[in-house]
């Protein structure tokens, strides 16, 4: 393997992939072996994503999108399930089955779901496929659940699609005991949104589990099952084993499976399932997975093996090995929906497979939002989320002092993702978001003592006194001293201070 690439190296101005690399790191940053008579899939012998919208500038067309978000708020919110696709199901009746009008993707796991679905969509719109991805939840605007083409639809549209099924909405819920959730309208507007585009494929992402997620009333050709790990286990179950029943759910007859490194019980679970469908599986490991990783510049530099074969010197501006590991899935699964392995033994392009990844983003992810102190966000919200998270940071950065400011939800394993942050915390900053489901700031401050120690606790209850805190904090070890602020605990934590740090 090379050297290490540093900030001082000068490209070869000959090497056209050196000039890919330098042009995309100048921006900030967004199995064991278990065979259960499965059939293995192996071979035989787009345009950069979009950035998180903003408001709409158009006084009238802000006013209407924020009388559908609050339509939208009226129902079940996403934390309030009842166990059944049957209102998801009896909506796509009357809309014509719009989830029928193209293939799609379908992708669940407990964490690296929505990075990805962004990898598995920039790689398809690299191949001039267009695409509609369906991911959730959003970061700072309503409007990034639905994406065309690689950017989240604009507030007309979304308005525009709200509008257009919502007869059908209102008949669906007079005819049901309850009527349909907050996501489940999502959902539906998406599907709808998808076939009116239309689009290739959909890349969608469950929202919770798999049997009874309101995405499932789609057939997906290709399912894909990222890292499974504890969480929801009041909803899902209580061991990884059933879980992966419930996220299960996803896989269909005939489908080709994509799974990435999975705990033992998970996996068993998922080929069982596989078998009893006749689903075609690739696991990573074995058909497929990351063969050589080295930190560069803003990201990373990949050599993963597909279904096709070894794909070298892929450059990934995003950090850590968790994104390594959601690159090699990514590719598996756009493979697998062009037939490789199966229908054909030759790779895909491979320079269009690093054009698509040099493209990646994924907001709130790692994403540096300010320099002088770095101020980096990260969506993690389970320990596991954490663990990928504070390797990452070792990897990636060389922070002298690290500051954490940590706003969770009230229903997650909080002291588990603090444990998990404390080794890289010199301090924290605790304080809550604007949710309903914010853990009280004083009530997590609590915990983090347990966890910190008196002395590298502090609370801030209100999100911008707890950013501005923290960036004191960082500053006492001077301009040039690599003092840092980690914000993390949870998307709607993470995406309000993405707004008050001025990014979108």
């Amino acid at each position: 393997m090379s050297d290490l690439p540093h900030e001082n190296d000068q490209p070869d101005p000959l090497d056209p992939f050196e000039e890919i690399i330098e042009a995309e790191t100048d921006r900030d940053p967004d199995l064991a072996v278990i065979e259960a008579g499965s059939r293995t899939l192996r071979t035989q012998g787009g345009a950069p994503g979009a950035d998180v919208p903003a408001r709409p500038e158009d006084p009238e067309v802000d006013k209407a999108l924020r009388e559908v978000e609050a339509e939208l708020a009226t129902r079940w919110g996403e934390t309030k399930l009842e166990p059944s696709v049957s209102r998801i199901s009896a909506l796509m009746d009357v809309l014509g089955d719009p989830q029928r009008s193209y293939p799609s993707i379908h992708i669940t796991g407990t964490n690296g779901k929505t990075s990805t679905a962004r990898m598995i969509e920039c790689l398809l719109g690299a191949f001039e496929l267009r695409t509609g991805r369906y991911t959730s939840p959003h970061v700072q605007s309503i409007t990034e659940r639905i994406s065309l083409d690689g950017a989240p639809v604009s507030a007309e549209r979304f308005i525009e699609t709200y509008q257009d099924i919502k007869p059908y909405i209102e008949m669906v819920d007079s005819a049901q005991e309850y009527r349909l959730s907050f996501f489940e309208v999502l959902t539906g507007m998406a599907y709808a949104a998808f076939a009116d585009a239309p689009v290739d494929v959909a890349v969608v992402e469950v929202g919770m589990g798999g049997s009874w997620d309101a995405t499932n009333v789609i057939d997906g050709d290709v399912a894909v099952v990222t890292p499974i790990g504890l969480d929801h286990t009041d909803r899902l179950g209580e061991t990884t084993g059933e879980i992966a029943g419930e996220k299960a759910g996803v896989i269909k007859q005939g489908a080709t499976v994509i799974l990435a490194q999975q705990p033992v019980d998970a996996a068993q679970v998922l080929l069982k399932k596989a078998v009893e469908v006749d689903a075609t599986v690739a696991r990573e490991g074995l058909e497929f997975g990351v063969v050589a990783r080295q930190v560069a510049v803003g990201g990373q530099m990949l050599t993963l093996r597909g279904l096709g074969g070894e794909y070298p010197e892929v450059y990934l501006p995003l950090h850590g090995a968790h994104q390594a590991h959601n690159a090699a899935v990514a590719l598996a699964a756009v493979e697998a929906f062009f037939g490789v392995g199966a229908q054909r033994a030759e790779p895909l392009d491979i320079d269009t497979v690093r054009k698509a990844f040099a493209a990646v983003s994924s907001p709130g992810r790692l994403e540096v939002v300010r320099r002088s102190p770095t101020v980096v966000l990260d969506a993690a919200h389970n320990p596991a989320g954490a663990e990928a998270a504070a390797e990452a940071v070792r990897e990636a950065f060389d922070f002298t002092r690290l500051i954490g400011v940590v706003g969770a939800s009230g229903d997650k394993n909080v002291r588990g993702l603090l444990e998990a942050f404390e080794p890289i915390f010199a301090e924290v900053v605790v304080t809550q978001n604007s949710s309903h489901r914010a853990m009280d700031a004083d009530e997590l401050a609590a915990i983090a003592v347990e966890v910190f120690g008196d002395e590298r606790v502090q609370v801030e209850p209100r999100l911008p006194d707890a950013l501005e805190a923290a960036i004191t904090l960082a500053e006492e070890e001077g301009e040039f001293a690599g003092g840092g602020v980690l914000v993390t605990g949870s998307v709607i934590t993470v995406g309000e201070a993405r707004l008050l740090l001025g990014k979108g």
